[in-house]
């Protein structure tokens, strides 16, 4: 038996962050139902590249669920939904504060029908305060939260390639939360109030720079800490081949090691010297060869060394064959791709190894009132 088996979950989000939160509960054995727009549903549904009728995207996100499809703005929505919220048990939602009371399914409404709701609101700042009802996507959660000023190169902020907000300051938070509010209530009886705001979450990855900021006055800039590009211990030099060597020998083994295999001058490898000057000689050295002798160097050896993969090499790595992080998979349009890995551990997960996202109004409950 997996572990929220015999739990409704009803997710009213759309995008990334809350279905991302859903398809976790669904991997470790929740009903998730997802309550879409009649017609277009899941704005997901329409991005490309498609993987049958839907985008690729939401079927990987939304594997596992099923399906219904209400105006949310009709005068009888409360009242067909009032059978699927009495037995439900944690609801999510997304939409910017105030929009789900003016529905009639905020927190206090839906309280009275059901008091051991776990109700959770993710938002990009939040319910309150001054940027509350602001639009944002994960580029301004970052860029306002002082992330994004941290990285760098050549004076100018790098494009996170990673949707850091979306899923560690939403997703992760939010499904974190809902388990201690399901533990909770497990004590209480009763469901509570979630309100996971995205930029918020942000905050916990920047803890070192927090600290030097909080305790010493000293506030990183772009680029100039140990992390993020200001020691030659961590950093990405070029190699011959026009590919990249991440060099992360950060603890004075690593560093020594790596020296000696470079060859790198007595010099240069103290504390004392400037990293500048450092990170110029390590890289002139890196740029004489090519990926493919930098990583017979450093292979077997203990250097925190890697050339940097491409997503393509990276899937297919052994390590990742090892795990077997890709053997499941998502089936849509006759179609089969491996699905997005989740947190869940496998032993928390089913014995199921292929799902399919739901198709738009594909669920028939009984207890709602179509």
């Amino acid at each position: 038996m997996q572990p929220l088996e015999g739990l409704l979950v009803l997710d009213f989000s759309t995008l990334l962050p809350g279905p991302m939160a859903s398809l976790i509960l669904a991997d470790a054995g929740a009903r998730v139902v997802k309550l879409e727009k009649p017609e277009r549903g899941d704005e997901m549904r329409s991005y490309e590249p498609k993987l049958g009728e839907d985008s690729v995207n939401f079927a990987l996100l939304n594997r596992g669920k099923q399906s219904i499809a209400i105006d949310l703005k009709a005068p009888d929505a409360v009242q067909r939904l009032k059978p699927l919220i009495e037995r439900a048990d944690v609801l999510i939602e997304q939409f910017r504060p105030g929009v789900m009371e003016r529905l009639g399914l905020g927190y206090e409404s839906v309280r009275r029908i059901n008091p051991k709701l776990v109700y959770c609101s993710i938002t990009g700042w939040g319910q309150t305060g001054p940027k509350a009802k602001s639009a944002g996507h994960d580029l301004n959660y970052m860029a306002e939260t002082g992330l994004l000023g941290l990285t760098g190169a050549g004076g100018k902020p790098v494009l996170p390639q990673v949707l850091a907000a979306d899923i560690g300051g939403g997703a992760y938070p939010a499904v974190m939360n809902i388990m201690f509010a399901l533990t909770q209530r497990d004590r209480t009886g009763l469901g509570c109030y979630l309100d996971v705001a995205m930029a918020d979450n942000l905050y916990t990855f920047m803890y070192w720079g927090l600290g030097n900021g909080f305790a010493s006055d000293r506030w990183p800039g772009m680029s100039d800490e140990v992390v993020t590009g200001g020691s030659p211990r961590y950093q990405i030099y070029p190699t011959a081949d026009g590919r990249f060597l991440a060099a992360a020998p950060l603890e004075s083994k690593f560093w020594e090691l790596f020296c000696d295999l470079i060859d790198l001058p007595q010099a240069m490898r103290s504390e004392q010297a400037p990293a500048e000057e450092v990170k110029a000689a390590v890289g002139e050295r890196v740029e004489r060869h090519t990926s493919l002798h930098w990583r017979a160097v450093f292979e077997g050896q203990d250097v925190c060394c890697s050339i940097v993969a491409t997503l393509e090499e990276g899937v297919r790595d052994a390590q990742v064959a090892a795990r077997r992080l890709f053997e499941r998979q998502v089936d849509a349009g006759g179609r089969r791709v491996p699905a997005l890995p989740s947190p869940v551990a496998p032993l928390f997960r089913s014995a199921q190894v292929c799902a399919n996202a739901p198709r738009l109004n594909e669920t028939q409950d009984p207890l709602l009132l179509i």
